[in-house]
């Protein structure tokens, strides 16, 4: 039979916080709730997303660029009802969530979402889960992206 101080064959000496040896991890690495937390809802990644070519954008321009993704249409064929609702979402949940998470900041008198001190970490989690986040969403940034840049 085991003693008390044994867990699955090592005692309490064996672990590397009471031998003095504890590996160093660094804190950013633990710090990921920002990062999950704006990957969490489609149009918190788009904003994200959108953030790549530009680090300013118009509440209302949010609202349009990701109706036109979410309703696969062109820019100048969403119409307000479509973009209205979404720009709503975005106000009232989305971008105060960012703000939160240290994601983007927003001036509430100009309606402005600007990148802010955690957005690098949110863009290099986008840039290395690739399309396994969402293939329609990624393609349709990826395609924006492109044409953008042409």
């Amino acid at each position: 039979m085991m003693n008390d101080d044994t867990r699955d064959g090592r005692t309490d000496t064996d672990s590397p916080s009471s031998s003095g040896s504890e590996s160093a991890i660094a804190e950013d690495i633990l710090e990921l709730d920002h990062v999950f937390a704006a990957l969490g809802h489609p149009r918190r990644r788009y904003l994200s997303y959108m953030q790549l070519t530009r680090t300013e954008w118009s509440l209302a321009e949010l609202a349009k660029q990701i109706a036109t993704w979410e309703y696969d249409c062109p820019e100048h064929a969403v119409e307000t009802e479509l973009w209205k609702p979404i720009y709503v979402s975005l106000y009232h949940a989305h971008v105060p969530r960012l703000v939160d998470e240290g994601v983007v900041a927003f001036d509430e008198e100009t309606e402005l979402v600007r990148a802010a001190e955690n957005l690098d970490q949110v863009r290099r989690a986008l840039e290395g889960i690739g399309t396994s986040i969402d293939a329609e969403q990624e393609s349709h940034a990826r395609r924006e992206n492109r044409d953008d840049g042409d």
